[in-house]
């Protein structure tokens, strides 16, 4: 039974990454003000890049829980490769919200004075982002401590 869930979250991991990649290259090309601009113009956009840049963390961290569940389908649970990868997915948690926050900073300032944009909801996509992301690094530093502990 085990070795059944392991798999399948791998199988959601993959997946997941699979469909972020896909909405990552997607969505640019249907932005409101990408929409007149050609291939190159589109993503060579700061923001953009910024955002493939700060997407890395996540990925990161995806490649390390798939790692961790590995390690659980091995019975390697209590071992110090998974305490690593625990520790890698909380810094990478951690590193993607203040990448978020750094984001949301930008476009609030960067807005000011644009009277046509309102940035109220990418700010409140990010709030929450950052949200999830620090529950993720705290969920990964609990379990790491715990893992520390019994080991």
């Amino acid at each position: 039974m085990k070795k059944i869930l392991t798999v399948f979250l791998k199988v959601v991991i993959v997946l997941i990454s699979i469909v972020v990649l896909a909405i990552m290259i997607r969505f640019p090309l249907t932005e409101g003000r990408a929409a007149n601009l050609d291939l190159f113009s589109i993503y060579a956009d700061p923001f953009i890049l910024y955002g493939y840049t700060a997407s890395i963390a996540f990925f990161i961290a995806l490649y390390q829980a798939f790692k961790l569940f590995g390690y659980i389908g091995q019975n390697k649970l209590f071992s110090l490769s998974s305490v690593r990868a625990l520790k890698n997915i909380k810094y990478s948690a951690i590193a993607l919200s203040v990448l978020i926050v750094i984001a949301a900073i930008y476009i609030r300032i960067s807005f000011n004075g644009n009277a046509d944009d309102d940035p109220a909801g990418f700010i409140a996509i990010s709030i929450v982002a950052t949200f999830i992301s620090i529950i993720a690094a705290t969920a990964a530093a609990v379990f790491e401590k715990k893992l520390t502990k019994f080991r």
